[in-house]
């Protein structure tokens, strides 16, 4: 059934959608603004997933669609990476089914704010040096291991896994910085469409809200996309290391505390 809502909350969605897009198209991360966005509606939380899948799959596919537009992505380089994703997020979306989620909750932060300090210390983390784009299909291997763990990660529970998409297509491939966004946004979009139907299958998903904030998603996703290609790693760097510390952060007190 579903939810019906005051005007007030339909234009608070619209506004977190907007500010989640944005923060998804640049490093990832919106989902810790837009799913206790939907819990505080009273949304349960398997629906609050699913719902929050459906709207995610809106800005992550403009975002994605952006970065190919701009020649930051080719697709057809990456099918193993694609089909890798979908199998693990069918696995991850079924496994929150069946699993005790506590131990996530509680080790979760240190895997994120691992992500950070790597970025920090590391300086070809998140940086250009060296890095080139790339001009053939890379190791099938890598790209394999990196889909489907990601993809079930994404399908499970998902918070920054733009930040792991991005710092792990770094590392693996030697991929510029925006190249690596590219990738990260498409695989994303990947993981949420592939899980936004298993969460369908079992009926968890708020159709209208999901929309609502999926529409609101793609406009800051486009805004996102268009700020991080235009201004480039002077733009991304700090957002990135201020939007993982965020997300460590949230996720650390909501655990530990």
């Amino acid at each position: 059934m579903e939810l019906l809502l005051e005007p007030n909350n339909w234009a608070l969605l619209a506004g977190i959608g907007i500010i989640a897009g944005f923060i998804d198209a640049v490093v990832g991360g919106g989902g810790l603004l837009s799913i206790p966005a939907l819990l505080t509606l009273g949304i349960a939380p398997h629906t609050a997933l699913g719902t929050n899948k459906l709207a995610a799959s809106f800005g992550s596919a403009m975002a994605a669609w952006t970065y190919y537009r701009q020649q930051f992505f080719t697709p057809h380089f990456w099918y193993m990476t694609f089909i890798a994703t979908i199998a693990g997020a069918m696995l991850g979306s079924i496994l929150v089914y069946l699993v005790d989620s506590h131990w996530l909750e509680k080790t979760l932060p240190l895997l994120i704010i691992g992500v950070a300090i790597y970025s920090l210390v590391s300086p070809n983390a998140i940086l250009d040096t060296e890095c080139h784009a790339p001009t053939h299909s890379p190791s099938k291997q890598k790209q394999g291991l990196q889909g489907l763990i990601l993809g079930a990660y994404d399908g499970f529970a998902g918070p920054g896994i733009g930040a792991f998409w991005t710092v792990s297509s770094g590392s693996l491939y030697k991929l510029p910085l925006l190249h690596s966004c590219g990738l990260a946004r498409a695989m994303t979009f990947t993981s949420n469409l592939t899980a936004l139907i298993i969460f369908s299958g079992f009926g968890q998903v708020q159709w209208q809200i999901g929309l609502w904030m999926g529409l609101c998603m793609m406009l800051g996703a486009f805004i996102g996309a268009r700020c991080a290609i235009k201004f480039g790693l002077p733009f991304i760097r700090p957002v990135f290391v201020l939007i993982v510390l965020s997300i460590a952060a949230n996720l650390a007190w909501s655990a530990w505390f």
